[in-house]
């Protein structure tokens, strides 16, 4: 007869090998369900949460019952739409902490005519371009400004953490630059005098001039920073299925659409008509 021996101490071992395995193989088929029904890695699964603007017109910004609307408001639904998710929440935020919000995981992405920099690519990552941009100077008819050569000791206006403040650093060193959370605000102070001037981009100094009577005393191209949707990093599939998703709109003619809707009469950046009407450089619009 054969005898058997196994020692109290081989049965523990024995006995926690196999809760292991189990456990291993439960955590492996969970891991691999979460991951099935939340492929892109978002914060609550079906759902796309954005961090925007609600002043920026007509890019993005809140109507009168407070739904958020604008170009490119409506143009991430559509994209989330290709993508498979027709849940969009958005979330009004000051710019300055945009970025931020969506890299420490607060949003799944920023919708806002963000322009694409270097410096922005540190905190976040970023889809292709969806628009190119001009920058504008806003004043009053009073105020003497006429060109950027007029700012020199003037009080200038820049929303805090946008490419206009960048820029405004760089090119206009002899303008005292005021920092504000959002236009509003800095168009407020315009009004009231508080600064000479307001830098912002083309298509929102448009809205403003014809509502309070102000006027444009330069328009300066800016290409170098188009327009992306940010988007934590680390998150491929989420990205590609934006950047699919961009493509297919510009490619059909939705984003001709969008783009005819919410600027009327602006020259339009040729890069993102369908293949077949691509005929010349690219036009301005704007970005932050």
């Amino acid at each position: 007869m054969i005898t058997l021996n196994f020692r109290p101490a081989a049965l523990v071992a024995a006995a926690v090998a196999a809760l292991l395995a189990l456990s291993g193989c439960a955590g492996s088929s969970t891991a691999s369900s979460t991951s099935a029904n939340n492929p892109y890695g978002l914060i609550e699964p079906g759902t796309i949460r954005v961090a925007s603007l609600g002043d920026s017109k007509p890019y993005t910004f809140t109507d009168s019952s407070g739904n958020f609307t604008g170009f490119d408001v409506e143009l991430f639904k559509d994209v989330a739409h290709r993508a498979g998710v027709d849940k969009v929440v958005f979330t009004g935020q000051d710019f300055s902490g945009l970025l931020a919000a969506v890299s420490n995981g607060q949003f799944d992405v920023g919708v806002a005519a963000i322009g694409i920099t270097d410096k922005r690519k540190q905190t976040v990552d970023f889809s292709n371009g969806y628009l190119a941009g001009y920058l504008t100077v806003i004043t009053t008819k009073t105020s003497g400004i006429k060109d950027v050569g007029g700012l020199n000791g003037k009080r200038l206006g820049v929303v805090q953490g946008t490419l206009q403040e960048a820029y405004a650093v760089k090119n206009f060193p002899s303008a005292q630059l005021v920092r504000f959370p959002d236009n509003n605000t800095a168009i407020s102070a315009v009004n009231s005098g508080a600064v000479d001037a307001h830098f912002l981009d083309y298509e929102a100094a448009k809205a403003y001039k014809d509502q309070f009577g102000l006027v444009s005393a330069a328009d300066i191209p800016s290409f170098d920073a188009p327009a992306g949707f940010a988007i934590a990093k680390n998150k491929p599939a989420f990205k590609d299925a934006l950047n699919k998703g961009l493509a297919a709109a510009m490619e059909d003619g939705t984003w001709k659409k969008l783009y005819q809707k919410w600027f009327p009469g602006s020259p339009m950046p040729e890069q993102y008509l369908p293949k077949a009407e691509q005929t010349s450089s690219p036009s301005p619009t704007a970005s932050k």
